[in-house]
Order: structure tokens, then C-alpha cells, then sequence
């Protein structure tokens, strides 16, 4: 409980000073998107959080306006891969812009909103589809016994190279439900904030 109670007001604390240094760049990037993809700035998906409760998650557009008609902008073997992990490796629909934004994370700074209301945490396991659940099987609980974060153990140790085929995603996702801890969140942090210097998020 005292872990938890720590926990929700540093992501009240730090998404709050994030939404708020972060209007003004924000406006003029979403701009850009809108320029950019000839669409909304923000995406909206649908994912489950903490318990089962479905929420929309909160994104800068990257892609394409019409990135969901999969079948114009994909081929037989990227559907494959869509269907199986929902990314595509060099996924034509990413736009110029919309790879800079994912290369240094700033496509996900919106889910700072969905933190700040309660829906996520800074981190935690990431949040996932209804159709992403069976991978976990009957750990599917334990998963979403915490609420998903923007950044977590599998997005810093494995990311594209640890899948739900090879078993690998769900072991990183389990072990960070499993032993939630403020010095687990811290390293996990810390190896974030090196990816994102490094400009090595996809």
C-alpha cells in the first residue's frame, strides 16, 4: 500500500509538471503533425488497463491519416506480423516526422494525460490490446493486477527483440507485475532516460 499510495502521487506530481512545461512545444508539434499527416495531431486507442478496464490511450499522430486501412498501406507479410505483435518493422504508414517523434518518445508524451487522470502510470507494463490478453493466458490477472506505464521493463530491456512468440514479452511484463518495487521503477527510469538521450526508441 505504501509503495502504491508513492507511487500514483509521483505520477500525479510528474505528469502534472510534464503537461504543463510541455503546452506550449506541445501546440507548435501538433501542429506539425496536422501539416505533416493531413490529420487529427492526436490518435486515439483503445487499450486494456489495471483490473481489465478498458481506456483510451493518447498519442501524437505518426502515421498516415488513413493508417487503419491496413490492406492499401501494408503487404502480406507486414499484415502477418500487425496481426501477430500490432508493429510492423519498417512500417511504411510512419511518416518522416512521425519517425522523429518515435525515435526520441515524444509521440507518447499525450500519455501523460491518461496518467495524470489515473488511467496509467509513468511505469509499468505496456498498455495493451483485448487481442494482446491471450499471450498472457491465465497470467492474464497478474498482468493487470498494476496499471500500465509509459515506460516499463520491456520497453528498456528487449523492446522489438523480446516478442509474444518467443515468450520473451510476456516473461519481462510478468516479472515487472510481479515484483513492482520503487527501486525496480527507479532503474527502470533511469534506463529510459538513456534510450531517449540515445534516440533509440522505436
Amino acid at each position: 500500500m505504501r509503495y502504491r499510495v508513492i507511487k500514483r502521487a509521483f505520477d500525479i506530481l510528474f505528469s502534472s509538471a510534464v503537461i504543463v512545461v510541455g503546452a506550449v512545444p506541445g501546440i507548435v508539434i501538433a501542429l506539425a503533425v496536422v501539416a505533416d499527416t493531413h490529420g487529427s495531431p492526436f490518435y486515439l486507442q483503445e487499450r486494456i488497463g489495471q483490473y481489465g478496464r478498458p481506456f483510451k490511450i493518447v498519442k501524437l499522430r505518426t502515421m498516415v491519416a488513413d493508417s487503419d486501412d491496413l490492406e492499401k498501406h501494408l503487404n502480406a507479410e507486414q499484415l502477418e506480423q500487425w496481426q501477430q505483435e500490432h508493429k510492423v518493422d519498417d512500417d511504411p504508414r510512419i511518416t518522416r516526422l512521425g519517425a522523429w517523434l518515435r525515435k526520441h518518445s515524444v509521440d507518447e508524451v499525450p500519455n501523460f494525460f491518461n496518467v495524470f487522470i489515473g488511467q496509467m502510470s509513468v511505469i509499468g507494463p505496456r498498455a495493451i490490446t483485448v487481442d494482446e490478453l491471450k499471450w498472457f493466458g491465465d497470467k492474464a490477472a497478474v498482468m493487470l493486477s498494476v496499471p500500465s506505464g509509459i515506460t516499463g521493463l520491456w520497453q528498456v530491456q528487449g523492446r522489438n527483440d523480446a516478442t509474444f512468440e518467443s515468450g520473451m514479452r510476456q516473461k519481462l511484463e510478468l516479472y515487472y507485475a510481479e515484483h513492482a518495487r520503487i527501486k525496480l521503477d527507479w532503474k527502470i527510469a533511469f534506463k529510459t532516460i538513456t534510450s531517449i538521450v540515445k534516440g533509440t526508441g522505436k
